[in-house]
């Protein structure tokens, strides 16, 4: 079987996005992974879908960073679109965190690699709008994290959430994004503060047993403060997590300041004893 040029391998899975499978470039020898999409459905979808989906993806091939997959073709053949991009081994943030909370250097590091990522994206004008833990692909015994799916992943959403299949992604959208109204940079630092809650905690920052619940608890409640769940937790990383998940999108940081304020709760403290901020302005979030 062929996609193209490339010749399949094997089938890797099946998603919202259609089926991924892993390929062959006959041109040089690369192994890649082909992330495919029936035209016919993108055009349900609306009339300009198709053109949108090429060019998004496109747009996502273009980052180059070390922390997102690399795109190396994008196009149409047989009557599916097709993404032929960096293949990975390893396993999902999700695979990670089903095991288990996530020890905390650990989950800090994958933080900071998330949202460098996000702060190249979004200074070169692509917003991911699909962040979760299935997106994120931990590789090599050191932990390096690889985001995929960049500005691609919502264009084949409405009917499948209607059947389910994009159950996972509403626990991690931001309540603009769950309103439908447009969005910015500060959705994906939303969704990323749920992902470092779970990593934290080993929960759900909003979950519920129907799509319509969770999407309420999104929208109008907070999650559990972390530090019920896991005691000890420190203070500056609970008030940036607050900030991170606000409700007001003006409240949350942008994400390269986030990898700033990251990077320094990832650092061990400083030898000499400084006092302590006031509580307050622990819990202060972004002007």
């Amino acid at each position: 079987m062929k996609i193209g040029r490339y010749e399949i391998l094997e089938e890797l899975g099946q998603g919202a996005m259609g089926t991924v499978y892993r390929a062959r470039d006959p041109l040089i020898e690369r192994t890649v992974a082909i992330k495919t999409v029936s035209i016919s459905l993108l055009q349900q979808e609306g009339a300009d879908a198709e053109s949108r989906f090429l060019r998004e993806a496109q747009s996502a091939g273009r980052l180059s960073h070390p922390n997102i997959v690399t795109i190396y073709d994008v196009g149409e053949a047989d009557g599916l679109a097709y993404i032929a991009m960096e293949y990975l081994t390893g396993m999902t943030l999700r695979d990670v965190i089903d095991k288990g909370p996530i020890p905390l250097e650990l989950a800090l590091d994958t933080a900071v690699q998330m949202a460098g990522a996000l702060a190249f994206a979004h200074e070169h004008g692509v917003i991911h709008r699909d962040i979760k833990p299935a997106n994120v692909v931990v590789t090599g015994q050191r932990g390096h994290v690889k985001l995929t799916d960049f500005g691609i992943a919502h264009l084949v959403n409405s009917n499948h959430t209607k059947t389910g299949q994009m159950l996972g992604s509403p626990r991690y959208m931001s309540p603009e994004q769950a309103m439908g109204r447009e969005i910015d940079g500060r959705s994906d630092i939303f969704s990323l503060g749920a992902v470092l809650y779970e990593m934290l905690t080993g929960r759900y920052a909003f979950d519920g047993d129907s799509l319509p619940s969770i999407v309420y608890r999104v929208i109008s409640e907070t999650p559990m403060a972390a530090e019920l769940i896991r005691p000890q937790l420190p203070a500056e990383l609970l008030g940036l997590l607050e900030c991170m998940l606000s409700k007001n999108p003006e409240a949350r940081p942008d994400a390269r300041a986030l990898v700033d304020a990251l990077l320094a709760l990832a650092q061990p403290p400083e030898p000499m004893p400084l006092p302590a901020p006031p509580a307050n302005r622990l819990r202060a979030c972004w002007p």
